[in-house]
């Protein structure tokens, strides 16, 4: 059984930085695509980064690229590192997989559809405060 776990959220100030922590199990990394979602308050939930493990490319959105940055490490936990956030930022972060393991580079915008994800993670609250 596929599982993640998100963990690493909190309340910072605006300016500050946070990195979340995506534990996964019950997946082979390489036969998965890993992502980061957000929904902010009052918003449908957004695609924010994914980690191709067929690959090892990954894709930023434009929101947040040159601030937040998608890594994993030798266990299988992926992160997202989220430098100078802003209050805009505040919202649930989802942690989330799927089998179709396309280079996240070449796919772009598309590899962050919500629809192309099967398993999906409880969710870490973040609230950044001005």
């Amino acid at each position: 059984e596929v599982q993640l776990v998100e963990s690493g959220g909190g309340l910072v100030q605006a300016g500050e930085s946070l990195r979340l922590s995506c534990a996964t199990s019950g997946l082979a990394f390489e036969d998965y695509t890993i992502a980061w979602f957000r929904r902010a308050p009052g918003k449908e939930r957004e695609g924010l980064a994914c980690f191709s493990g067929g690959d090892g490319t990954t894709y930023h959105s434009h929101s947040v690229a040159g601030r937040f940055s998608i890594s994993k490490d030798n266990t299988n936990t992926v992160y997202l590192q989220m430098n100078s956030l802003k209050p805009e930022d505040t919202g649930v972060y989802y942690c989330a997989a799927s089998t179709r393991v396309e280079s996240a580079q070449a796919m772009g915008v598309i590899a962050l559809v919500e629809g192309w994800y099967d398993h999906w993670g409880r969710g870490t609250q973040v609230s950044v405060s001005s």
